[in-house]
């Protein structure tokens, strides 16, 4: 089958591997219809994130068809249409009776192999799901491949991350970070209740699609965000602020933003060893923190209900698709954000 691989930094290539194979009973193997890149992907691109082996295939968001199953899966079936979270889950630890699935004690993340041990990728034809049971959940008819990649990662994190901060409608909230998990939360936060919602980000289409989404903009290279937010609150801040980007920078843009007793929600994948503030910071503001890989099963439960009744629809946020064989320059399109990419997905 094809496949796009890593072999180095700002290195992937279009490759013919070897098909998955089913390799234990509870393993399915899936044709994928669509998948998408990922903000988290860039990590590993730039080498942010270290020690994938060369050669694993990239990827974690896609949704597909199963085509073979493990003589112990009882849920799915050849032809069924699926929707999978980017990490798979047990469905029997700790973590995922209680709702933990991100931290289940034999989750792999699609896209990681490292020293020859892990789970390869699925920007390919086909895909392995190991824990098929409890990880797969079946594609509604009606919603598109495209709308259901949605799905599987961002708008799952996108809700986790307001979550995190407890909308009150009369609060303000802030996201910062207007990508397509960005974009996905400031959604989520009309969903949860709130009435009030920044969108910071420094380029400008993303901006122009978080206010079409009722968001109030802010580049943050032309104005003085918090200035601007406290001047518009009192001299306060926001009560929570969601960061969607995964740097230092944001994430101490995002506590400045908020006011004494407000609630920090940290989504983005962390790629740096130091909070970007003190143990004396966060007690001189009583600020409560709160970060994490979303448990993207467990909110795919949540979120598959209020897909139709979001503020907007959520593939608005897809700019780019492109053909599997080009997805070398997919992931160019991607990374130097030049021609108003937000979300770019791949068709095998």
């Amino acid at each position: 089958m094809k496949a796009l691989v890593y072999k180095g930094i700002k290195q992937v290539e279009v490759i013919d591997v070897p098909n998955p194979e089913i390799l234990t009973p509870n393993d399915v193997i899936v044709k994928v219809e669509c998948a998408a890149i990922c903000g988290s992907d860039m990590h590993v691109y730039h080498g942010r994130e270290q020690g994938i082996d060369i050669n694993t295939i990239m990827g974690h968001e896609f949704v597909g068809t199963v085509i073979e199953i493990g003589d112990s899966v009882k849920r799915f079936k050849p032809g069924d249409e699926v929707i999978s979270p980017f990490t798979t889950n047990c469905g029997q630890c700790y973590y995922c009776e209680n709702g933990l699935t991100a931290r289940c004690e034999q989750s792999q993340l699609y896209g990681w192999v490292e020293q020859g041990i892990g789970l390869h990728g699925i920007h390919a034809e086909f895909a392995r799901v190991p824990f098929a049971d409890s990880t797969l959940v079946h594609k509604p008819e009606h919603i598109s491949w495209e709308r259901a990649n949605l799905i599987s990662d961002n708008l799952p994190t996108g809700y986790f991350g307001v979550e995190m901060v407890e909308i009150n409608p009369k609060g303000v909230y802030a996201v910062l970070g207007c990508g397509s998990v960005g974009l996905m939360a400031a959604l989520s936060a009309f969903e949860q209740g709130a009435t009030r919602v920044y969108a910071l980000d420094r380029i400008p289409f993303r901006l122009e699609k978080a206010a079409s989404f009722g968001a109030i903009p802010i580049n943050i290279d032309q104005e003085d965000a918090v200035k601007k937010i406290k001047a518009e609150t009192g001299g306060r801040g926001v009560d929570g602020a969601i960061e969607a980007v995964g740097s230092a920078p944001p994430l101490k843009l995002a506590f400045d933003l908020l006011r004494p007793g407000g609630v920090l929600g940290s989504v983005g994948v962390q790629a740096f060893d130091k909070l970007p503030f003190s143990p004396p910071n966060l007690y001189d503001k009583n600020v409560t923190m709160k970060f994490g890989r979303c448990s993207a099963r467990h909110y795919i439960d949540k979120v598959l209900p209020i897909i139709d009744t979001l503020p907007a629809d959520v593939l608005d946020v897809v700019t780019h698709q492109f053909p599997l064989a080009e997805a070398k320059e997919a992931y160019r399109v991607f990374d130097e954000e030049k021609e108003s990419a937000i979300k770019v997905l791949l068709k095998p």
